[in-house]
């Protein structure tokens, strides 16, 4: 069971009451507390012409009012308390991470542009939040590529060979877990392999794709061992498969229960808080919820 809450970012939308329910049923899973957060950036205390005694009251904020009702007779519902908070929910958001075991919010709110796939509250929330960030997509994304999956529950990982993270790995099998799913970790390795040579110089050896592929296939196999033997009771299914990783994990998520992904990859001049490339990709056009996972803090 777990003490840190699961925080759900809610603004009256579709789209965040969407998220609602994946973070109730994420905190009934948990045995874990439901934190749900109503931020408002321009309610009229906190201009400089009105005086106020202080910060907002959950009592009477129909936004969460409508969550109190939507809530209220949901069998199995986890212990929730409601907040009320005032600033920028991109800046805020992510500072609640600190102390939460997950923080859910649609792919878009109320405000921006009805084209955006990402609203920049989720995207802020996935780059800078200190907890994995899971963010719920609206329903009818269209995916292509991928075979059609076997039935029942499953999670999607992405597995980097040559630099692997393992705080992805452990969120990814602990979730899968949780539902009773199998996990699906997909290991992507660049094919054709780009080579080159100076004129004059000898042509490179051509570069053998079965090869590639199981050595791939090892390396992967060989990080994916202690998280088995963790989670003895996960199935796991890993592939090495070649192309592009965002455009696999994509394909892979369609009727996915969540797709897992790092936030991104370590770099040594690289800023402290940015996403990857793949990590954005999959965000944008993923058909399921997706899970953005910080990496582990250093160790001392």
């Amino acid at each position: 069971m777990s003490t840190a809450p699961v925080i759900a970012a809610v603004d009256g939308s579709a789209d965040s009451l969407r998220a609602l329910d994946w973070a109730v049923d994420a905190a009934r899973r948990r045995g874990a507390p439901l934190h749900v957060v109503h931020v408002r950036q321009y309610a009229a205390w906190g201009q400089a012409d009105v005086l106020v005694a202080g910060p907002p009251e959950a009592e009477g904020d129909p936004v969460l009012d409508e969550v109190r009702t939507r809530l209220a007779d949901r069998a199995g519902a986890p212990a929730t308390e409601y907040l009320a908070l005032e600033g920028v929910p991109g800046a805020v958001l992510p500072e609640l991470g600190a102390d939460a075991e997950l923080l859910v919010l649609g792919s878009r709110g109320r405000g921006g542009f009805a084209s955006l796939l990402l609203g920049s509250n989720g995207l802020a929330a996935a780059r800078d939040a200190q907890c994995p960030v899971v963010v719920v997509p609206r329903p009818g994304r269209e995916v292509h590529g991928e075979e059609a999956a076997e039935p029942g529950p499953r999670v999607v990982v992405g597995l980097h060979a040559d630099s692997p993270d393992e705080a992805v790995l452990s969120f990814a099998f602990a979730e899968a877990a949780l539902r009773g799913a199998r996990l699906q970790v997909i290991a992507a390795y660049p094919w054709p392999v780009q080579t080159w040579s100076a004129p004059g110089q000898p042509v490179p050896p051509v570069v053998d794709q079965d090869a590639v592929a199981e050595e791939t296939r090892a390396l992967a196999e060989g990080f994916l061992a202690p998280h088995r033997g963790r989670h003895p009771e996960v199935r796991v299914d890993a592939e090495a498969r070649p192309g592009d990783a965002a455009g696999l994990l994509v394909a892979a998520s369609q009727d996915a229960d969540l797709v897992v992904v790092g936030r991104h990859r370590r770099r040594l001049l690289a800023p402290a808080r940015m996403m990857g490339s793949v990590t954005q990709a999959v965000l944008l056009h993923a058909a399921g919820p997706v899970a953005v996972v910080p990496p582990a803090p250093p160790e001392e």
